[in-house]
């Protein structure tokens, strides 16, 4: 597997993972990294706080917050001189909730830098999230934005 293929899986793995539900699985994506806001100041960092970040941030319905996060448009820069690799994606995110029909909630980008294990396995490393758009999130998120 390339290293685009690969990454492009972390982001798929991410989007799998938050549409379950399942925080901490979420949490294990970024056990090296952190998340950030557009300007890089960290919102959360390691396993256990990012977990606790979706976790205090995100309702649920019936076990699931009931969404569908697309990425789209993913490029990957060259690695840089410290091996470390940036990806530049747009999102999406739908949501169908009880008494409300599916419908998109919020748009944005992600600017991603990814790095190897020692074992040569590709992780996050910084997550920053940047907001576009936003709809009706109040069946999502815990705050407003």
């Amino acid at each position: 597997m390339d290293e685009g293929e690969a990454i492009r899986g972390l982001l798929l793995d991410y989007c799998e993972r938050v549409d379950a539900g399942d925080w901490a699985a979420v949490g294990e994506l970024f056990a090296h990294g952190a998340l950030g806001d557009e300007h890089g100041s960290v919102i959360a960092s390691g396993a256990e706080d990012v977990a606790a970040f979706y976790r205090r941030g995100t309702q649920l319905h019936d076990g699931s917050p009931r969404t569908k996060h697309l990425v789209v448009g993913t490029s990957l820069a060259a690695p840089a001189a410290d091996g470390t690799v940036v990806a530049r994606s747009s999102y999406l995110v739908l949501q169908a909730v009880e008494g409300v029909p599916l419908q998109p909630i919020i748009t944005g980008r992600y600017v991603d830098r990814f790095a190897r294990t020692r074992a040569g396995a590709w992780h996050f490393v910084e997550r920053r999230f940047v907001v576009d758009l936003v709809g009706d999130v109040s069946h999502h998120l815990r705050y407003s934005l």
